[in-house]
């Protein structure tokens, strides 16, 4: 992780930039204000993420009551992100890439062998990820939830069944958020080999946190 000041930027000065290499887990807290942006530096990488309230982790993310909120499948611009207790926790400003899922959850070991056979149990998968990052920061497995896949596409086939499908996300795609309060967040850069979500090869992704101007 590396803290640079000075750079402008149409939502204010960049405090933070750092590449999340492929397969890779990372954390941050971003302040109330600041704009968050995630950039799908190669594209076709799902990017799986959590969010949590950063001074009581019992808070985080919900992607039922986001939807329920919203009233649509997918996050884009203008989703409010909103958690178990019905706060807004990050609020969607901008995003190139126009879909991110928050329904087909995060790929794990388990799940991995199921789908795609017994050879793919010892594979790393965000769910193992999940596990290692939030750990730093005082919480087990059962503190992981739902979480959003940022740039994965996932269509809803007539009969309601989820489908993973080819990413939509262009190089340099991505999406900004402001946050509504002081946020955690942690993520895991998806290391899926087995279906279409990175285009079968993880590539590194960009995090980018920006002080906004003064008014």
């Amino acid at each position: 992780m590396s803290a640079i000041s000075g750079t402008a930027h149409a939502a204010g000065t960049l405090v933070l930039k750092h590449e999340i290499p492929a397969r890779q887990p990372w954390s941050g807290i971003i302040r109330k204000g600041q704009v968050f942006r995630l950039i799908d530096t190669c594209g076709q990488q799902a990017v799986d993420t959590l969010f949590y309230r950063a001074d009581d982790h019992a808070e985080r993310y919900s992607a039922q009551d986001t939807l329920l909120n919203q009233g649509r499948a997918y996050i884009s611009t203008g989703t409010r992100l909103v958690s178990n207790v019905g706060n807004v926790m990050l609020t969607v400003v901008a995003d190139s890439c126009g879909r991110h899922d928050t329904s087909a959850g995060a790929c794990s070991c388990e799940s991995n062998t199921v789908r795609f056979g017994h050879h793919t149990k010892f594979e790393h998968a965000c769910r193992e990820n999940f596990a290692i990052e939030v750990a730093r920061h005082g919480m087990t497995k059962r503190d992981i939830v739902p979480n959003i896949n940022f740039f994965m596409n996932v269509p809803i086939a007539p009969n309601g069944d989820l489908v993973i499908d080819d990413g939509i996300s262009a190089p340099g795609s991505y999406v900004e958020m402001v946050a509504e309060m002081d946020v955690l967040c942690v993520i895991s850069n998806c290391p899926q080999i087995n279906n279409p979500c990175n285009g079968f090869n993880p590539t590194p992704v960009g995090v980018e946190i920006y002080e906004p101007a003064a008014s």
